[in-house]
């Protein structure tokens, strides 16, 4: 019974999975591109998530929107930061630019059978392990 209530989310995730593809959002060369300022293709992709985002956070919290148990969701405020942002993002743009690939297609490029992605997907699933492990002695 689990199973099929979770069906709708491998559903999503596949839409998902051609959405970034035909859009050529996993493509390495539109992200080689977008690192060498040559195309606003993948600029706009990632603008438009952010507007995206930005209008569904809002009309969560000004419409007290319930989840599917029908309890409110609450988004908790970030606390203010700024090193640890521009630290975090510089790792992470460096990382997306070392690999072509951000985190979210590597399942898409592994389904579409670029199988050199595992050893992207093995870093990943590393250093989340390794977050875990050291994320009490990081400073937050």
């Amino acid at each position: 019974m689990k199973f099929f209530s979770l069906i709708k989310f491998v559903l999503v995730g596949f839409v998902f999975g051609i959405v970034l593809t035909k859009a050529e959002a996993v493509s390495w060369y539109r992200i080689y591109e977008m690192f060498h300022f040559q195309s606003f293709h993948m600029f706009g992709i990632i603008g438009v998530a952010v507007v995206t985002g930005v209008i569904g956070v809002q009309l969560i919290k000004r419409n007290n929107l319930k989840d599917i148990h029908g309890l409110p969701i609450e988004i908790a405020d970030k606390e203010r930061g700024f090193v640890r942002y521009v630290v975090g993002g510089i790792m992470f743009g460096l990382g997306w630019a070392l690999v072509g690939s951000c985190p979210g297609p590597i399942f898409i490029l592994l389904g579409a059978g670029f199988y050199g992605i595992v050893i992207v997907l093995a870093g990943a699933l590393l250093g989340t392990y390794l977050y875990g492990v050291f994320k009490s002695k990081l400073p937050h």
